[in-house]
């Protein structure tokens, strides 16, 4: 056996036939799979991560069939309406594992421990500012019917909060429902706001608890834009925050809602 393998002649022979072989018979075999064109769905533009996917964001498209992956999409049915689990840029393949049937809460998984997440009710339309509010706003608390005095107060600790989210009593955001809404009127009425999602400190959440328990929450629009200019609003809040006595035990906010104000300049 060594010396066959020895024996250039009957290598170059192997060799040959080998050739032969790729060229006339995986070769084809290959081409003809790469040839055999399917329909996917591609992404036409960029999707960021947690977003509901509408018709003008994907297009469908022929390409090769040979070594695609498994849990590719093939049929737009199956990812409009659904929710991005990833940041999808254009030109990419969308797979089954990228998308979800229920949206996912992005700004929820990027609570860092410093502050929490709380939502408080809206009793009336006017009160979530008609519907007009979205993640990433700036707003002010205003509590009105406050006590047995029925006070109308502006709590200087909520002077400045982050809005997370406006969502809807069915459980699904205001920014992900316009998205995907029907133009009809009740589709219209899904989308009003029931409750909001606040970033704010444990000593903010406390009082918020209170204001909520004995009068009605309203809520301002203070800015809305550049993510930079609306963190300063933040940072002016949490001087204010880090300059008053933790809240007694066994008190109320009542004491906080003839305080001071932020020391902005405004």
């Amino acid at each position: 056996m060594k010396k066959i393998f020895h024996n250039r002649t009957v290598l170059g022979v192997i060799s040959i036939a080998l050739a032969v072989l790729i060229c006339f018979g995986l070769a084809p075999a290959i081409n003809k799979a790469s040839n055999n064109q399917i329909q996917i769905i591609r992404v036409a533009k960029s999707i960021p991560e947690g977003t509901a996917i509408t018709k003008d964001m994907v297009t469908m498209v022929s390409v090769g069939s040979y070594n695609l992956p498994a849990n590719i999409v093939k049929n737009d049915k199956d990812v409009i309406g659904k929710y991005t689990t990833a940041e999808l840029d254009t030109g990419d393949y969308i797979l089954s594992s990228k998308i979800s049937d229920k949206a996912k809460s992005p700004y929820l998984s990027a609570l860092d421990g410093k502050k929490q997440a709380i939502s408080i009710s809206i009793k009336s339309f006017a009160a979530g500012l008609s519907g007009k509010l979205q993640s990433g706003d700036v707003v002010q608390l205003i509590v009105s019917g406050y006590g047995d005095a029925k006070q109308t107060i502006a709590p200087p600790e909520l002077k400045y909060v982050k809005l997370l989210a406006a969502t809807t009593a069915k459980g699904e955001d205001t920014d992900q429902t316009k998205d995907t809404e029907k133009k009809d009127d009740s589709s219209k009425s899904d989308n009003i706001p029931a409750t909001l999602t606040l970033l704010v400190t444990t000593e903010q959440a406390t009082r918020l608890v209170d204001y909520e328990n004995n009068g009605k929450l309203y809520a301002t629009l203070v800015y809305r834009g550049d993510g930079q200019e609306a963190q300063e609003y933040i940072n002016k809040q949490d001087e204010y925050l880090n300059q008053l006595d933790p809240i007694p035990s066994t008190g109320t906010a009542q004491g906080s809602a003839t305080g001071g104000v932020p020391a902005d300049g405004q």
